[in-house]
């Protein structure tokens, strides 16, 4: 079981295909959801689940305000500089929980997309909050930074 950090090379097919929209208001609706190190997910990875790779179910499971399929993010649009088109989103918190997770997938929840993975994150260890709040803080959306960054 492994976590590999990537773009899913599924995304990539829908973009050329134009099935992602990342306008900030008007575009599509996208999710991330936590997983535990038992998770197996990788550029491979097509579209969310409990269980991405078989097996048991790997998501973290339902604690505070975090619920399976995860929760809701706030695209912050998109730009570009420096040759380096961009896309990122606000920081999500989930309140409340006590978890534990060794990463995450972004998914489109769209009704075309049929919950397709965008990226896969790997927290390089397992994160945890008690009785607490779990924040993901996403890079600044920078040519260098931003999660989503396409060149040429």
């Amino acid at each position: 079981m492994a976590i590999t950090q990537a773009i899913c090379n599924a995304f990539k097919k829908q973009l050329l295909e134009a099935d992602m929209n990342f306008k900030s208001a008007s575009g599509d609706k996208f999710k991330i959801a936590l997983y535990t190190s038992s998770a197996t997910m990788n550029s491979t990875t097509t579209a969310y689940a409990t269980n991405p790779g078989g097996g048991g179910v790997t998501e973290v499971g339902n604690s505070g305000q975090y619920v399976t399929g995860g929760g809701a993010l706030t695209n912050s649009g998109t730009s570009i500089s420096d040759g380096v088109a961009r896309c990122t989103w606000s920081d999500r918190s989930f309140t409340g929980v006590t978890l534990t997770a060794r990463g995450a997938m972004i998914y489109n929840t769209s009704s075309d997309t049929t919950n397709a993975s965008v990226a896969v994150l790997d927290f390089g260890g397992d994160k945890t909050a008690t009785a607490g709040t779990f924040t993901i803080q996403f890079p600044a959306a920078t040519s260098t930074a931003a999660i989503l960054r396409i060149s040429g």
